[in-house]
């Protein structure tokens, strides 16, 4: 797990090769040294330059440093990732003759690129983003795991290519006018904060789609290749398969997922919210024989209401099995103090609240650990949401769809944002109207639950973990989000899904695991009550960030801002999130990247 860049120069034909720029790449790598804080390289060569930030994981020996070179295979990588099944791969490796001066798995990913090439990504279980740079063909490799877990932004321009895993850390480079892209803008403020890939919130700045490879050559040419996709509806064999069938499957793929990603040179414990995902992880892990397990919850004050912690429910597991359990409460002025920090640490403006609560937690837990598991990801898979029952059967299952997920209707949208960002279509509703007519998912609910397993989940609550625990030099893995694991979700029809509030199957393996008290309750969330309802200190805040002149861009209309701070308990969303805080979350970040 850590932080990779680099840049490739172009060369135009029929002259001399150009080297790239060092000193832009240093400048990006360095920007991510919160993700890799124990070691830092590079590489440059002609055209390539590679930079990485180190977090020891796997290997803790300066063997598997980056950016690895293996000058007789002709190969150079940067990584960013881990891969939990390298032990096999080395193993097969060294049946076809390699040999190894590491013990991780970023030489296992180097030299099975030189036996495999591309084919070698099917063969992968883990989260990645990796960089080789083929030295005697001069072409760049560039590939992203299946559910996007490990991210990678590029930047194109007619002279060059760069590459790093934050967006702010490739604004380091220079040379980005950090213009924003309208359809972009459409998609985070009808689209609950998601912009899909290829897309960022920036017109200039891209990022690889998911379950993607990229391959470039010297002159800039680019060749582009989708290597996995999720394909919904059972197999022949499965057709005839009962809940317990199915429900047998499931348990014993989680409980691999979960062993598998106990791999490593550290110890790696649980983020755990007392709600049924997290919870199954701990049974797992103390039936897998991890001892003296650390688990780690958050609570906030509470708000409008609503009580701001699930103590009562992670307490129950932290007992029940016996683990070195840390609690933390957060204050709302500490919320108000960390949210510009939060922010710096993004990515891509996001709006849930989870944010700040993955932040101040992750602070938490890189005090005790270097990684943790987490339990994203099963909602999405699962149908845990609320909207998947509405969707399911529906006449018109995109406006099902619409109705229940998005933020603002076309109207809204057109009220919101100013004359020159405003587009002549619904570029976000034209995105998943177009997503749910695509082959591979028949029936409503399943082309709902691609969606979001392939892009609401990536560019929302996975992109949300990855830029909160990285923040702290934290690695966060996601048993869930095991490929085989989402590929047997899929093929699960959704009657076995839907019921029991959702996520029935997942459920039934759960209550072979753990105590039915934390999976016979009401579904509950990562709450931060505060930024919900917006009252007190915090809402005075978002006040003076939507009110201060200094921070008016021209995007929004100050009729609707005016009109959303005249009832600021009263603009939600339909995902019970606040209006308001949507526009001042995208003011903040953009101060915070200095946009």
């Amino acid at each position: 797990m850590c932080g990779l860049a680099g840049e490739l120069r172009f060369t135009p034909f029929g002259q001399a090769p150009r080297p790239a720029d060092l000193a832009a790449v240093e400048r990006i790598t360095h920007h991510l040294a919160p993700r890799g804080p124990d070691a830092w390289g590079f590489h440059s060569q002609g055209p390539i330059a590679l930079g990485h930030r180190r977090l020891k994981i796997m290997d803790l020996s300066d063997g598997s440093a980056q950016p690895m070179q293996d000058n007789t295979l002709g190969l150079a990588l940067a990584f960013n990732g881990a891969i939990y099944n390298f032990p096999e791969l080395r193993e097969e490796l060294q049946a076809l003759g390699y040999s190894f001066w590491s013990d991780g798995d970023t030489e296992v990913l180097l030299k099975g690129y030189h036996a495999w090439g591309e084919a070698l990504l099917p063969k992968l279980n883990g989260m990645f983003a990796l960089a080789i740079w083929e030295r005697d063909s001069q072409r760049l490799f560039l590939a992203r795991d299946r559910l996007g877990v490990k991210p990678l932004y590029l930047s194109r321009t007619g002279e060059r290519l760069r590459f790093a895993s934050t967006l702010p850390a490739l604004l380091k480079g220079g040379d980005i006018d950090p213009v924003i892209d309208p359809v972009g803008l459409n998609h985070y403020l009808n689209f609950h904060a998601v912009v899909p890939a290829p897309r960022t919130l920036l017109a200039n700045v891209q990022k690889l789609e998911p379950g993607t490879w990229m391959r470039v050559d010297r002159h800039g040419e680019i060749e582009r290749h989708t290597w996995w996709t999720l394909q919904y509806g059972p197999n022949a064999d499965e057709q005839n398969l009962t809940l317990d069938d199915w429900t047998t499957r499931v348990l014993d793929a989680t409980r691999d997922a979960v062993a598998i990603r106990q791999r490593a040179a550290v110890d790696v414990g649980v983020l755990l919210s007392g709600g049924v995902d997290s919870s199954l992880l701990v049974g797992l892990l103390r039936e897998t024989g991890v001892q003296d397990l650390s688990t780690f919850s958050i609570g906030f004050e509470d708000a409008g209401g609503e009580r701001g912690d699930e103590f009562q429910y992670s307490d129950l597991i932290a007992r029940h099995y016996g683990t070195r359990h840390h609690q933390l409460r957060i204050a709302e002025h500490e919320i108000i103090d960390q949210l510009p920090a939060a922010f710096r640490a993004m990515s891509e403006p996001m709006v849930s609240h989870d944010c700040i609560a993955f932040y101040l937690l992750s602070r938490e837990v890189a005090k005790h650990c270097k990684g943790v598991q987490s339990g994203q990801g099963a909602d999405e898979l699962f149908a845990g949401y609320h909207w998947y029952p509405q969707v399911d059967g529906a006449a018109d299952p995109y406006a099902a769809y619409r109705a229940a997920f998005f933020d603002r209707s076309v109207e809204e949208y057109r009220d919101t944002v100013q004359a020159p960002w405003l587009l002549d279509g619904d570029a976000a509703g034209d995105f998943v109207r177009e997503h749910f007519a695509r082959p591979g998912a028949s029936a409503a609910v399943d082309k709902a639950l691609r969606l979001d397993s392939t892009v609401m989940l990536v560019d929302d609550p996975v992109k949300r973990v990855d830029n909160m625990t990285m923040a702290w030099g934290l690695e966060a893995r996601t048993p869930f989000l095991d490929y085989r694991l989402a590929e047997l979700s899929a093929r699960i029809p959704a009657r076995f899904k839907l019921p029991d509030g959702g996520k029935q199957v997942l459920k039934e393996a759960a209550r072979r695991v753990i105590p039915n008290e934390v999976i016979d309750r009401k579904k509950g969330y990562f709450p931060v009550p505060g930024l919900k309802h917006l009252e007190g200190a915090t809402l005075d805040w978002v006040r003076q960030l939507l009110t201060d002149s200094s921070q008016d861009r021209g995007l929004f209309n100050p009729a609707e801002i005016d009109r959303l701070l005249s009832n600021p308990h009263g603009q939600l969303t339909p995902l019970h999130g606040s209006k308001l805080w949507q526009l001042a979350a995208l003011n903040l970040w953009l101060s915070e990247q200095g946009i």
